[in-house]
């Protein structure tokens, strides 16, 4: 079964409700993290944490717990799933239920949404996506994880139209990231991958990236690089909370990557080692 809560109310999730005049529904106005749980284990909690409460902070929004109290809940709704069964636990904040104005209401509690929903399991790191590339026409707050997701739901619309997994987003010939994910490439024995300015989300799966990377000795760079960089690069790498590790091996419907397997073997392992060890047993590889 798939849980949701509001504000401290737990239910099977199609039983929910919010208010109407919740600014989630006028405005969109909230942020959110996610990330997936087994066993009631939460994998890389505190990184999804703190920067849930980082993105509270660029938004302005009321923090609606306290952290210590955020992670009881989150863990009192992790607890919920079914025993050895793959979930993900989502959690949102909106600024605060008031009447429609655009401008904030004044000492008006924010509210939080937290949602259990089953799924298959991690992506396995050997399993290929195909992608498309998209213009990136969102806003410059892409480092805040924000509920105004429309230009990324377009994007991953397009890919799904052309039977892709996802689509590799850019703003004129330099490439962002992807419209759910982060995307990075191996290049002549380096990691590469866009800094963390305004044009992308800081992702957690990106960060476990660059460690495994380091860790198997390979040198990390963090810049901007542009298509024709990707489309020659050795292996490009999508990353996300349910695909840690995905490469790519078509672009647009043209073949790529598949030049540095035993680099790519190399940041897997490393980085099946970070998760496996959260959850006590081999789940990844």
């Amino acid at each position: 079964m798939d849980y949701g809560y509001y504000n401290g109310e737990i239910a099977p999730i199609n039983e929910v409700k919010i208010p109407l005049n919740d600014r989630v529904v006028y405005f969109g106005d909230g942020v959110y993290d996610a990330t997936m749980a087994y066993n009631g284990t939460i994998l890389d909690m505190d990184a999804h944490i703190e920067r849930f409460y980082s993105s509270l902070g660029k938004l302005r929004i009321p923090v609606p717990l306290d952290e210590r109290a955020l992670r009881a809940e989150l863990l009192r709704m992790a607890a919920l799933g079914e025993k050895d069964s793959w979930y993900m636990l989502y959690w949102s904040a909106t600024r605060a239920t008031a009447p429609r104005r655009h401008a904030f209401p004044v000492d008006t509690p924010s509210n939080l949404i937290i949602t259990l929903t089953e799924q298959s399991g991690l992506r396995d790191f050997t399993t290929p996506m195909q992608v498309v590339t998209y213009e990136d026409k969102r806003f410059e707050y892409c480092d805040i994880k924000t509920l105004n997701l429309i230009p990324s739901c377009l994007a991953a619309q397009a890919a799904a139209e052309a039977d892709c997994d996802e689509a590799i987003l850019h703003r004129g010939d330099i490439v962002t990231e992807g419209s759910h994910s982060n995307v990075s490439i191996l290049k002549d024995g380096s990691f590469i991958t866009a800094p963390t300015d305004y044009w992308i989300l800081p992702g957690i799966a990106r960060q476990n990236l660059i460690r495994a990377a380091r860790e198997a000795g390979i040198t990390v760079v963090e810049r901007h690089y542009t298509l024709a960089e990707l489309l020659d690069a050795d292996e490009i790498i999508m990353s996300s909370s349910s695909a840690q590790l995905s490469p790519v091996n078509a672009v647009d419907g043209r073949a790529v990557g598949g030049k540095a397997p035993e680099l790519l073997s190399e940041v897997a392992s490393h980085l099946a080692q970070h998760i496996n060890s959260q959850f006590g047993f081999e789940c990844c590889r």
